[in-house]
């Protein structure tokens, strides 16, 4: 419930604190005085959308606040869900800035409009005039009737099936739109795709090619190099392994004058092995060195394919190159296997829709089955409430499309009066018939949905006298399982009360405020006498509102 709400810097607000109780909650005052500013207020920390024209001083920002107790309304998951601080005693801030922008918290962390919304929804049900509209829209019928039948859970079922219906639905229309260009897609695909699997594409080829082209290019030049390093090794006066020779001899006979001598002895021993397999490598290299101009036509033709390739794809290597081929291995690959994807997504839907449609059966055959109790318990209240020929006829028929709340279609007529045709609510039903209409529903709706809090503006409207007093004992009662608040012009209404707040307004500074305050019981009288009689508070009106109170 609403336990406290503080306003600041909103509209004709400067500042407003306010706390409230359990039970039912009336509001009173003048036209004009700022009523419609309390529930605008309201309305913004509950998730509606701001402008700056809701800052009393533009320099300043505006701070909304309200505290709720949430204990025994089970918001845990919510919380959960969202990442939320849960409190048993939950506050919830919205903060417009001067600049335009809006802030949102709940238990001081910062949250989306949209997560604000859907806790506003769960904590307060706010009635305002044009509401009353709901009442033809075939949506909100509906949601009277799934309150009755309890259908939450099967909703949930079936809202969850619809999800899955619609996107196989949907992934079954993208295949088949891709089929209608698949065959010129494939076609052209597959070409590119032979293309780059004939190039034999594999990491690190492009350099070895290259390598052997630059060899077999220069291939006289390399030959002539070979045989000079031969020369010099080879030579028989002056070649370097002659030389060795020499030296290795030499050596070999100081090998046995010390250690030092025989350490040398090692290393020039190493070196003449070494230098003599690499003048057999040499040897190779020159055997093997020859001039082979087709060789060298086809690695040129090889480097010329992979550079084509690249610049038709616009790659700079032959990684890409090698992504590209197998992004189109995967495209041909889809396409071949398109009609049997098709056929499996067909299948798919077939099922999807088999297990909606169970669910939607489902959902009508609870809906028809309380539809006598809806028409009973609406044409009893109205009768209460000064309507006793109202009469209802309400009929669903299946529906040959899913909708988002079921497969029914509703027919929900509505006559006033006896021997009058039925018809469409707000074609038949006048501005206080569709009133005491729609509180009837509310009332209805609260015993089924446990909302904490429901907030009626001015939903009297159109009624006076005994009919008021009567709507004003279904909100009472309706209080006494949840916290109830109306906004109200009749005195009838306001007495039921169990507090009472009146809206005013003041002039200070040249400036007009919007105060509110609650009532204490003498000062209830004279606000009941000032509604019933005018300013003239006559002791007749003072009297009048004694015995309303009482």
């Amino acid at each position: 419930m609403l336990s406290n709400l503080s306003i600041k810097n909103y509209a004709l607000i400067d500042s407003l604190n306010v706390s409230f109780t359990e039970g039912f909650t009336t509001i009173t005052g003048e036209t004009g005085a700022g009523k419609s500013i309390l529930l605008g207020g309201l309305s913004l920390v509950l998730g509606k959308r701001a402008d700056l024209s809701a800052l009393r001083d533009e320099g300043q920002k505006c701070i909304i606040e309200a505290e709720f107790e949430i204990k025994k309304y089970k918001l845990k998951p919510f919380f959960k869900v969202n990442d939320l601080d849960y409190e048993d005693r939950t506050i919830v801030r919205r903060e417009i800035l001067p600049s335009g922008k809006s802030r949102a918290f709940i238990n001081d962390t910062p949250i989306t409009l949209d997560i604000l919304s859907q806790l506003g929804n769960q904590l307060i049900d706010v009635h305002s005039q044009h509401q009353t509209l709901q009442l033809a829209d075939n949506d909100f019928q509906l949601k009277v009737i799934d309150a009755l039948a309890e259908n939450k859970s099967t909703l949930d079922d079936y809202s969850e099936k619809l999800d899955i219906y619609k996107k196989t639905s949907k992934d079954l229309e993208q295949l088949v739109d891709f089929q209608k260009n698949a065959d010129k897609e494939y076609e052209y695909n597959s070409f590119l795709l032979k293309e780059l699997e004939d190039a034999s594409l594999k990491v690190g080829m492009q350099e070895e090619l290259e390598e052997q082209y630059e060899q077999l290019n220069n291939v006289e030049g390399i030959m002539e190099q070979l045989s000079k390093s031969e020369q010099l090794i080879n030579g028989e006066q002056v070649g370097v392994l002659c030389l060795l020779s020499e030296l290795k001899q030499a050596s070999s006979k100081l090998s046995g004058f010390g250690n030092q001598y025989s350490g040398l002895n090692e290393r020039i021993q190493s070196v003449f092995i070494e230098m003599d397999d690499i003048a057999g490598e040499l040897q190779s290299y020159h055997d093997q060195a020859e001039a082979n101009p087709q060789l060298l036509e086809e690695v040129s033709g090889k480097l010329q394919l992979l550079f084509n390739l690249q610049k038709k794809h616009a790659a700079l290597d032959i990684e890409e190159l090698i992504k590209i081929k197998e992004a189109l291995s995967e495209k041909v690959g889809v396409t071949e296997n398109l009609e049997a994807n098709i056929e499996q997504l067909q299948k798919e839907l077939v099922r999807d829709e088999s297990a909606l449609e169970e669910v939607a059966k489902k959902l009508n055959a609870s809906r028809v089955a309380v539809l006598p109790n809806l028409k009973q318990q609406l044409e009893n209240s109205l009768e209460m409430l000064g309507m006793p020929s109202a009469a209802f006829q309400i009929e669903i028929h299946p529906s040959s499309s899913f909708k988002s709340n079921g497969k029914d279609n509703l027919s929900f007529l509505f006559s006033a009066n006896k021997g009058s045709n039925y018809g469409e609510l707000k074609k038949v039903a006048s501005g206080g018939e569709l009133s005491r209409i729609m509180l009837t529903i509310k009332s209805i709706l609260a015993k089924y949905e446990h909302l904490p809090t429901m907030m009626f503006d001015e939903i009297d409207t159109g009624v006076s006298g005994e009919i008021s007093n009567k709507m004003g004992d279904i909100m009472s009662t309706m209080s006494k399982t949840m916290q109830v608040f109306s906004i109200t012009h009749l005195p009838q209404v306001a007495s039921k009360g169990d507090q009472h707040f009146k809206v005013y307004k003041t002039d200070e500074d040249n400036t007009t405020h919007t105060r509110m305050k609650k009532l204490t019981a003498d000062e209830r009288v004279v606000e009941l006498a000032g509604m019933l009689g005018g300013n003239d508070l006559s002791d007749s009106a003072m009297a009048h509102a004694r015995q309303l109170l009482n």
